[in-house]
């Protein structure tokens, strides 16, 4: 798969201002054929020092029946969806124009070395950690990481129980504003269950909605309202990140790269 690291190495040759001349960043030229487009890698003169240089060698990388010009302008740093969106078209390359007029192209593309972590949320309300994770890999901030996100979201409402964690989620009875009377089915987590014993004993069902009790899959993000267990580490033998319920985007991206880095030498480490 080629797929440049940065949408400066790639040039349109569509007309010649300076003769036969390309900017010295260019590795990989789009050339207009008609109304389709074809991809040349191209080297310039190593010895020449200008901002625009000699081409002393280029190549057809994609023929112009073998290239597609994507429809629709994208964020050229989301890579991944790039990659998945250049397989679905079913040609050779897909040429992209980015929101800001740049562009940049796939060649041959290839998913097998994209990693995919596992998402695991609650809602309602809000799933934040999951519907963050969207936002920010649509901004292009996990661009260079070449991962994709599996989001495994828990609906709480479709639990069968008599009482359920708090009014935020729009429940009628809840552990934060309602006495119990006893023997209810409780939707809650480990902190709910702490809550009921402090106050009320024992007696009380519990089905755990902590997105970290129904992880299956590694690597993998959770949010869990334990600040104990926040980190990147082994649960249950698996391997992910654990956020805190009110994490800020910031802390979420910096705990994906941790996991990513953290998963990648694990992998380099087994396969020696």
């Amino acid at each position: 798969m080629i797929f440049p690291e940065q949408c400066k190495h790639v040039g349109f040759a569509s007309t010649k201002p300076c003769g036969e001349k390309v900017y010295f960043l260019s590795r990989y030229l789009v050339h207009a054929v008609g109304n389709r487009y074809e991809v040349l890698e191209i080297e310039t003169d190593p010895h020449e020092k200008g901002m625009m240089r000699r081409i002393v060698s280029s190549n057809v990388i994609a023929s112009a029946d073998e290239v597609y010009r994507y429809p629709e302008k994208v964020q050229l740093h989301d890579r991944t969806r790039l990659i998945q969106l250049a397989v679905d078209t079913g040609y050779r390359c897909t040429l992209f124009f980015g929101l800001d007029e740049h562009m940049t192209f796939v060649l041959d593309p290839d998913m097998s070395g994209i990693l995919k972590v596992h998402v695991y949320d609650a809602s309602p309300p809000r799933p934040s950690l999951s519907a963050c994770i969207r936002e920010l890999e649509s901004c292009g901030l996990f661009g260079e990481s070449n991962i994709t996100f599996c989001h495994h979201v828990l609906d709480i409402s479709q639990v069968k129980a008599d009482v359920y964690p708090c009014r935020a989620a729009g429940f009628g009875k809840t552990l934060d504003a309602d006495t119990l009377r006893g023997s209810e089915r409780v939707a809650g987590c480990k902190t709910g269950s702490q809550l009921v014993s402090e106050c009320y004993g024992t007696g009380f069902e519990l089905f755990n909605i902590c997105p970290l009790a129904h992880v299956k899959e590694e690597p993998f993000i959770a949010r869990c309202c334990r600040s104990e267990r926040e980190g990147v580490g082994e649960y249950d033998g698996r391997l992910g990140a654990v956020v805190h319920w009110g994490a800020s985007p910031r802390q979420i991206a910096a705990s994906v790269e941790a996991l990513v880095r953290k998963w990648r030498e694990h992998e380099e480490g087994s396969s020696r």
